[in-house]
């Protein structure tokens, strides 16, 4: 018999949340599994091919449920500081250093309440797609009259689908973030070469204008002296010598 105030399982809500209780200790087994991995494989985790990806997501990096409490973010980073600080891996003290890294960016990420918000809205909009999808997978093989047994109704399926999803969320961000710093890097590479260009020509405009009055006496002086030869030339062309008249030779009958 029940205990009194037990909760009473009822119809399909009962397989639903059976599935997902599964479902639930399935992944805490396996972050549990992978938490007390030696310095040697977390460092390898860390590192893994195309670990700029993977590591995009802190929680994924501290492997951390992104409900844990403060007390818990900061017990767990101590533990893997220490499994990766290159002091400890003074045969690969590089590789060490980068997991390090790795670990020490997605805990400080977790401290900033607005970045910690921003990742944990990634991992429930990948959760959302998936359920969306296996939604419409299963309307339409109902549509087709065939069984809505689906891949993703195994608990360990579903798990590995949230994961993708939420992989891929972490990497449309960040390339979008690339580009938007790209963007960002030209246009005030644009606006620094305006900069430069307005100031050389200011230059050159006050370099112009220290030569024009420099010159300004040297100028004055030669048009003076232009003028007055002008002058001078003028008045002896209008000095003149008076001819007498040409008499005319009467002309004889």
């Amino acid at each position: 018999m029940a205990a009194a105030g037990a909760p009473q399982a009822q119809g399909s809500g009962s397989g639903d949340d059976s599935a997902f209780q599964t479902f639930y200790t399935e992944v805490k087994q396996i972050e549990k599994r992978d938490s007390v991995l030696t310095s040697k494989q977390q460092i390898d985790r860390l590192l893994r091919p195309g670990a700029s990806y993977f590591n995009l997501n802190p929680f994924e990096v501290l492997q951390i449920d992104p409900e844990a409490t403060d007390e818990e973010l900061k017990k767990r980073f101590r533990q893997l500081s220490i499994l990766v600080h290159p002091d400890k891996n003074q045969d690969d003290p590089d590789r060490a250093q980068q997991a390090f890294e790795a670990v020490d960016k997605a805990y400080k990420l977790l401290l900033d309440g607005d970045q910690k918000k921003r990742a944990v809205d990634v991992i429930h909009a990948g959760k959302e797609y998936v359920e969306h999808m296996m939604s419409q997978k299963k309307k339409q093989l109902k549509k087709d009259g065939k069984s809505t047994d689906i891949e993703e109704d195994d608990p360990e399926m579903f798990r590995q689908a949230v994961y993708k999803q939420t992989m891929k969320l972490f990497a449309e961000l960040e390339i979008k973030r690339k580009e938007r710093e790209a963007k960002e890097m030209h246009e005030r590479k644009r606006q620094r070469e305006e900069e430069i260009e307005t100031q050389e020509r200011a230059k050159r405009e006050r370099e112009w204008q220290k030569n024009f009055e420099e010159t300004r006496d040297g100028r004055v002086d030669s048009w003076r002296t232009f003028q007055a030869k002008g002058k001078t030339k003028k008045e002896k062309k209008n000095r003149t010598f008076l001819k007498p008249p040409k008499v005319k030779m009467e002309q004889r009958e």
